[in-house]
């Protein structure tokens, strides 16, 4: 599967499609140890690749639900109001299995800024694959 596999599963994963990119680092690593660090930048981009796409479908995603709806959306929902408080470090929270995608849908419904959004999401995941990464060398010890 190699690199161009875990790109794609990082990517898929960062999408609404189920997927765990996880588990392809740790089979590559596994595999080739020296791949670990080339593994983990290519699992971050992956995924950020992903989540990108995810919020670019959740701004377009509103324009076209508004157009061919013929309504308007109700900005001033609770959870919308507390997405809009927290601002875009709450995107820190995209790691979170279920709920991780979907913050980052509504990011791109509610319009944040992109690179702002970009960042604080690349924090949480490159967060999660060093966690990962650091486990399988070794690093850190879960027991």
């Amino acid at each position: 599967m190699g690199l161009w596999g875990l790109f794609g599963s990082a990517f898929l994963s960062a999408t609404i499609l189920p997927g765990s990119s996880e588990v392809v680092l740790t089979a590559l690593i596994t595999a080739y140890p020296d791949q670990a660090w080339p593994g983990f930048a290519v699992a971050l981009a992956g995924n950020l690749l992903g989540c990108l796409l995810t919020f670019g479908m959740g701004h377009a995603g509103r324009q076209g639900y508004e157009r061919f709806q013929n309504v308007k959306v109700d900005m001033d929902g609770p959870q919308v109001r507390r997405l809009r408080r927290w601002g875009t470090p709450a995107l820190v929270l995209s790691v979170l299995p279920l709920v991780g995608d979907a913050l980052v849908l509504a990011a791109g419904w509610l319009r944040m800024p992109l690179w702002q959004s970009l960042a604080w999401i690349a924090v949480g995941k490159g967060l999660r694959y060093l966690l990962v990464v650091l486990g399988i060398m070794g690093v850190l010890s879960f027991a």
